[in-house]
């Protein structure tokens, strides 16, 4: 999702699956809501919603294919074996997060699923304290003007930016680089579109950021918040969650959600994110 890594950085990480006091059942909802709306819309291929929500783009790429809930654990094996069938022949995840009974995890377990690990899943409220204020946190700034200005944060809306989004996103998460055609076109091919803005941040006329919000349920959900290895460190991730901010406040969204990597974790808390609860990554070898 956010920098999205399956690596962990310690045993009580993997272990955090309670939900936090801080965030309420109705947070909670919400926010699964769009991340299930945003996991589901990369299905090209289908999507399907019922006793198990799963989704196939068909793309070689497992953050692109996979499972995002079962709603009971009566028929766990079935659920298991369906999701073996319908996703076969492409590499894909079992999201197992708040909106999953208890005990989802450990069921996967005992039918062969091979934990990879835990991110946490990230909540603020979006009214309230102002964010950080950073030299490359205001998307206005031209950098062709003022050398000091950074990155500028732009929205994407032509097909040829779309593509260069892709190429640093895809670069950044290890997606093959001959998948960069197909992900443009289910990027810009996605029903749910209206509720998406797509932010870049450029330098030089290149895109060297990368992050996409999900503005519905009334939260928005920060996704690929990615920038290129050679630009890192620079405050560009800060400037990108800043806008990511903005966007869902000008949407009228009531709070905003992402998952963090163990990197990001720590500038998201800048930010004014709470770790509420986690999500699990499984996969089922064949």
């Amino acid at each position: 999702m956010t920098e999205t890594s399956t690596r962990t950085g310690s045993a009580a990480r993997t272990a955090r699956t309670e939900t936090s006091a801080s965030a309420d059942a109705g947070d909670l909802a919400r926010v699964t809501a769009n991340f299930r709306q945003y996991l589901a819309g990369w299905g090209e291929e289908w999507h399907a919603e019922g006793d198990l929500d799963h989704y196939r783009s068909g793309l070689a790429q497992p953050q692109f294919n996979g499972v995002v809930r079962i709603r009971s654990l009566d028929a766990v094996g079935p659920a298991v074996a369906a999701a073996r069938t319908d996703l076969a022949g492409v590499p894909w995840w079992w999201w197992v997060g708040p909106d999953s009974p208890e005990g989802t995890a450990a069921a996967l377990v005992e039918h062969g699923a091979v934990a990879l690990g835990t991110l946490p899943l990230m909540i603020r409220p979006l009214d309230g304290a102002a964010e950080p204020a950073g030299p490359s946190a205001d998307p206005s700034a031209d950098p062709t003007t003022d050398p000091t200005a950074g990155p500028r944060i732009e929205v994407v809306e032509e097909p040829g930016r779309l593509t260069e989004l892709v190429r640093t996103y895809s670069a950044s998460m290890g997606v093959a680089p001959g998948l960069a055609a197909d992900v443009v076109r289910i990027e810009a091919g996605r029903a749910d579109n209206a509720d998406i803005v797509r932010l870049a941040a450029v330098l030089d006329g290149r895109v060297v950021g990368t992050t996409v919000v999900i503005a519905a349920h009334e939260v928005a959900g920060v996704f690929l918040v990615h920038v290129a290895e050679t630009h890192r460190r620079r405050g560009i991730g800060g400037a990108l969650t800043a806008a990511a901010l903005r966007v869902g406040r000008e949407r009228g969204m009531r709070s905003a959600a992402l998952l963090a990597s163990p990197a990001g974790e720590p500038l998201y808390r800048r930010y004014g994110f709470a770790a509420v609860s986690s999500y699990q990554l499984f996969t089922l070898p064949v």
